[in-house]
């Protein structure tokens, strides 16, 4: 069973070098053969999506496990492990890191003319695609710049994202997970994984459940008049100080409490450092969400040009004024891991641990390289 979270590591220099780049694309290629034999490409896909597993097929491909250089490489190695053989095994791997990222709706739509895919369903992974980036830059604040993005997916319509963000300041990485099985909502609560043990305090999560009241007002305050808007926003530069009292103050001839906030979820809120007033491209944005008025907040969040200075804006509003508190709590709960072997975070789930090791041995029996490797794989995968 796939665990909802987010996977966390330490940031890796240097280079893959092509000796070992090399036989993980030789190996990977075995795997996956045997994988979409066996179970078919929807099944490779979703085990793609599972942090766990995809993290334990890393280190059957001999790559560091906590490394942050594992999800970079395994993909660019699946991608070129599969390659002139899509048609036939049904995956196809779009993206990759950096500028490739950028290219991965390009690729998508390009596959699916070469498939004869129904021109809909393309321009849905297409969409999947970049809201799945878009989500996890602007919707979860968590100060990791998004570096790498790759789609997987099949005829059939099954997708997976697997991107990955770097925090410069903590020196390290985040992995975020998503399957279309699991992302039937790509606002509420969209990834699949198992989280990490390294979190950040204050991160603004407009997926949390716990969000809803502040994404439907947020949505609500673009569908009045830009003026309407510019004006509640100017309130909070003018008048939001201190935080630890109510402040009441008239506003075309009401009188308007704004929220007491204490300093329970943050030292300091970010409205004080913030003057979104000031901001001429996010006027820009609000004016232009105020006369399109999107009718949801995900058509909000897919508007062009609305990134995170305008999602904090709005849930910010929302918050201070009209009382719709977001979370602030980050979604990286607990180990990538199975657990831990001193019960923290939790004691190890020895059934799941012994279900993907099994299930790793049973594919790496059947590939066709030699008994030497096949046993230097399974002392890795020894517990």
């Amino acid at each position: 069973m796939i665990q909802r979270g987010i996977a966390t590591f330490t940031l890796d220099y240097g280079k893959c070098p092509k000796w070992l780049f090399d036989r993980m694309v030789m190996l990977g290629r075995e795997m996956i053969r045997i994988i979409v034999a066996e179970e078919g490409p929807d099944a490779f896909i979703r085990r793609i999506g599972d942090p766990v597993w995809f993290q334990s097929l890393g280190t059957v491909l001999a790559f560091d496990w906590n490394a942050s250089g594992l999800t970079t490489i395994l993909t660019a190695a699946l991608k070129e492990a599969i390659r002139g053989e899509e048609r036939n095994l049904g995956i196809f791997i779009c993206g990759g890191k950096g500028k490739t990222s950028r290219k991965t709706p390009d690729e998508i739509a390009s596959w699916g003319m070469r498939i004869s895919l129904n021109e809909k369903n393309t321009s849905a992974l297409v969409y999947n695609s970049r809201m799945a980036a878009k989500v996890d830059s602007a919707l979860i604040q968590d100060g990791f710049q998004i570096y790498h993005h790759s789609f997987f997916f099949t005829k059939n319509g099954a997708w997976t994202v697997v991107q990955q963000g770097m925090n410069l300041e903590h020196q390290s990485a985040r992995r975020y997970h998503w399957h279309s099985a699991i992302a039937k909502d790509l606002i509420r609560e969209p990834h699949s994984g198992i989280s990490s043990p390294v979190t950040i305090p204050s991160v603004l999560n407009m997926t949390a459940a716990k969000s809803e009241k502040n994404r439907e007002l947020s949505n609500e305050l673009v569908a009045q008049s830009f003026g309407t808007l510019m004006k509640d926003i100017n309130l909070l530069r003018r008048h939001f100080s201190p935080l630890s009292r109510m402040v009441s103050m008239s506003g075309n001839g009401n009188q308007l409490t704004l929220l007491e906030l204490e300093n329970k979820e943050f030292y300091t809120h970010p409205v004080i450092t913030e003057d979104f007033s000031k901001s001429k491209y996010l006027e820009k944005i609000l004016s232009k969400l105020c006369d399109e008025q999107p009718e949801n907040y995900e058509k909000l969040v897919a508007t062009e040009g609305v990134g995170p200075k305008t999602i904090r804006a709005l849930a910010l509003v929302s918050e201070v004024i009209y009382g719709a508190a977001p979370s602030y709590e980050d979604p990286a709960r607990y180990s990538f891991a199975h657990g831990g072997k001193d019960a923290t975070p939790y004691p190890v789930d020895r059934a799941t641990y012994d279900e993907t090791i099994d299930t790793m041995k049973k594919y790496v029996e059947k590939t066709k390289i030699s008994p030497i490797e096949k046993t230097k794989i399974a002392k890795r995968l020894r517990v």
